[in-house]
């Protein structure tokens, strides 16, 4: 008795890949905050000024001139931010805003948490108004980079701390892409920050920069020119131009922001003596 066989045939034919969908161009780019986003810590050749990660986008996006907009200005808080230069930044009606802002509020002694918060969801709400695409921040411990006393160092990383956490609240709840500084490779070397421990070196603004375009990328923007972290077209600051922004800037800058930052931090003596 012989028993039928049925022969079934299958298609392995292989099917093509749905083609992927085309990556946006960045024609207009705003880039807002304090003095990193400035630029500070990335000086230009015969003192031109500050080059950072606003323009090593701006390139790696393949942004024209007329497209980059940068209102920050050093010392900004979230509120500067919101009042004096997101104007600015309607007008402008970018395709892409990068938002560096809120360590500033950290060292004053008026630092809200919930305040902060409240004012970064409005600029996300009103930049989005104009169909921004809106990139933040959260930070790291500075206390790391900067040599700080103890208790100094106890009470601001207690300040980032709040802060990042209502930058957390903000970003989930608008779901906004969010650059985490700690998480960058090299976030603590001493190579990524300049002389003043206060703002990223040229290979630290690269650092930020090459975050900012790879947020981009998986967000379906195009990034034709990926940000090389090899330094070059800056200027590296002799150690004359090191001790003279120390006596005329660092020293200053210490005096003015610890004096109004110390009553915080005797709140965290104190309580970690109690503790104890």
């Amino acid at each position: 008795m012989v028993l039928g066989v049925t022969v079934m045939s299958v298609d392995v034919t292989p099917r093509p890949e749905p083609p992927e969908a085309p990556r946006r161009r960045v024609r207009r780019l705003a880039v807002l905050g304090d003095s990193t986003a400035v630029g500070l810590g990335d000086p230009l050749p015969r003192r031109a000024g500050w080059r950072g990660v606003g323009p090593l986008v701006a390139a790696a996006l393949g942004v024209p001139g007329s497209g980059y907009l940068n209102p920050s200005f050093a010392g900004a808080r979230m509120r500067c931010v919101l009042t004096e230069q997101v104007p600015a930044a309607v007008a402008h009606r970018p395709d892409v805003a990068l938002l560096v802002a809120g360590m500033n509020d950290t060292l004053r002694p008026d630092f809200d948490a919930s305040r902060v918060a409240a004012d970064l969801a409005d600029v996300v709400r009103r930049l989005r108004e104009t169909g921004t695409t809106v990139l933040a921040v959260r930070f790291h411990d500075h206390s790391k980079v900067f040599r700080l006393p103890a208790s100094l160092k106890r009470a601001l990383s207690a300040r980032v701390a709040e802060l990042n956490a209502a930058i957390d609240d903000v970003v989930a709840r608008e779901r906004v892409p969010c650059l985490d500084l700690a998480g960058l490779p090299g976030a603590y070397d001493l190579a990524s920050w300049s002389v003043d421990r206060l703002h990223p070196s040229e290979l630290g603004h690269r650092l930020l920069a090459n975050g900012f375009t790879e947020l981009l990328a998986e967000a379906g923007f195009a990034v034709p020119e990926p940000v090389s972290l090899t330094c070059s077209g800056g200027v590296q600051p002799s150690t004359t131009g090191h001790l003279g922004w120390l006596v005329l800037k660092g020293i200053p800058w210490l005096w003015r922001r610890g004096r109004e930052f110390l009553p915080y931090a005797a709140v965290i003596m104190w309580n970690s003596f109690r503790a104890r």
